[in-house]
């Protein structure tokens, strides 16, 4: 038994020890998973399905069930079938699945004295998760202080009360068209969506501003026309401007700096706070915020990361500091999590994964590249406009129809790749790829994308 106490229970090499054993007999469990495979408890998986889609009242989208176990690119579900990962739950899990490091480091935090920590009472996770964030925010940009929350919501939630706070209480919030910022009352307005607000009041606190069209030559200064009347009609009510650096939801949208330019001087030159929407974006664009990518770092006040986080986080400057009282939370995040987002954020940084020269960057031209081969190929013009940055990805298939990319979908879960759609018209398929993935994964993955859509073409 350990004679250490007290402070000295992280540095305890016997507790470490056992977090390693434990870690090992976990990953024998997924020592089997060497590739795709096919179901064979069908009927074990279907009762549970059912069973949850019944409490939630709709189906699943997939009738997906994880077993717990996976590895890298891979994940078992609990009707014994392997599938490739290429969602990651919607951007949660970069490193794909039972990554050993990130196992000791969520089971180092699972064992604490609490299960969730909150901003009343944090502990040493909470600490050095928020040092690494900062750490990183200020390596280009103003931003010196976080604070931390269970959500991408929440955080795009706290950004907006600190910037209505930092500009008198100004109602006016410039959106992004086909922008997504969550699914709170406020945020579902922020959202460019009229799906995700059906049956909700309309307050008519947005104003809109096109995102950049590769199609037109007149995209930039369109949209900055556009933001320069908005700004002249609410002069002095405007909160601020919110952003994503890459659209998510609405297609994996990209943009070169010289879009974002002219608008962000403009929010500067009227004191319109700038607030980049990181939650999808974060760590996955090749830089840990795509604002860094773009070279926009100097423009931004506020800034909202999640997912890969495992947590989320809102970052800001010292001019948007909030006064005592306007944020709080009784939840911060689980200490499992939040020492997981710590040591995912310390791989991302010392094992060769940012950069231009990174591995992100690496995998992303040779995946991007597989898409357009195949579409140049035995898929001739069935996926196209391939694009997107860094380990997000997007293609148009078919005819870019919502029926055809949801045939699509369906079409690559049975066969073998779980993925997810984006964009509004034309709709497209998103993958979130796994910094783990291999060359030799993405061969694995082309043939079941290639099945897929000559199944359907």
């Amino acid at each position: 038994m350990s004679q250490l106490i007290g402070l000295n229970m992280n540095k305890d090499a016997n507790i470490d020890a056992k977090i390693e054993e434990l870690v090992g007999l976990v990953s024998e469990h997924s020592e089997h998973i060497k590739g795709l495979k096919d179901a064979d408890q069908e009927e074990h998986a279907k009762k549970d399905i059912e069973l949850l889609e019944n409490m939630r009242g709709r189906p699943l989208f997939y009738p997906y069930l994880g077993s717990g176990i996976g590895k890298g690119c891979y994940v078992e579900t609990n009707d014994g079938a392997v599938k490739m990962d290429l969602i990651n739950g919607i951007g949660i899990n970069i490193f794909g699945h039972s990554h050993p490091e990130i196992m000791k480091a969520a089971v180092k935090g699972a064992v604490q004295d609490v299960v969730m920590q909150g901003n009343l009472e944090p502990g040493d996770e909470m600490v050095r998760v928020s040092e690494k964030l900062v750490e990183i925010a200020t390596r280009k940009s103003r931003l010196k202080h976080c604070w931390l929350t269970t959500s991408g919501s929440m955080a795009n939630e706290n950004a907006l009360k600190m910037c209505r706070q930092k500009t008198g209480a100004a109602r006016m919030v410039i959106a992004m068209r086909a922008a997504f910022a969550g699914r709170t009352t406020m945020m579902a307005e922020v959202t460019d969506n009229p799906s995700m607000r059906e049956g909700l009041p309309e307050y008519n606190e947005i104003l809109r501003v096109p995102f950049y069209d590769k199609n037109n030559p007149n995209s930039t200064e369109e949209a900055t026309q556009i933001l320069k009347e908005h700004i002249e009609k609410h002069k002095g009510n405007i909160a601020g401007f919110i952003f994503e650096p890459i659209q998510g939801e609405g297609g994996y949208n990209v943009a070169p700096r010289e879009f974002f330019v002219p608008l962000l001087e403009m929010c500067r030159d009227n004191g319109i706070p700038v607030w980049a929407d990181e939650i999808q974006t974060f760590c996955r664009t090749g830089e840990f915020f795509a604002f860094d990518k773009l070279q926009l770092s100097e423009y931004i006040d506020i800034c909202t990361v999640a997912k890969t986080l495992q947590a989320a986080a809102t970052l800001y400057t010292e001019e948007l500091n909030p006064k005592p009282g306007l944020i709080a939370g009784t939840f911060a995040g689980s200490s499992a999590a939040l020492s997981a987002g710590r040591k995912i954020l310390d791989i991302l940084d010392t094992e060769d994964y940012m950069g231009p020269k990174g591995k992100v960057e690496s995998i992303h031209k040779e995946f991007v590249g597989m898409l357009n081969e195949l579409n140049e190929g035995s898929c001739k013009g069935l996926l196209q406009d391939a694009g997107g940055m860094g380990l997000m990805v997007a293609v148009t298939p078919l005819d870019g129809t919502k029926e055809s990319m949801i045939k699509v979908l369906k079409a690559l879960y049975k066969n073998g790749i779980i993925s997810f759609g984006c964009g509004r018209g034309p709709f497209r398929v998103r993958f979130l790829i796994p910094a783990v993935m291999t060359s030799d994964d993405i061969q694995v993955a082309k043939k079941v994308i290639e099945k897929s859509i000559l199944e359907l073409a």
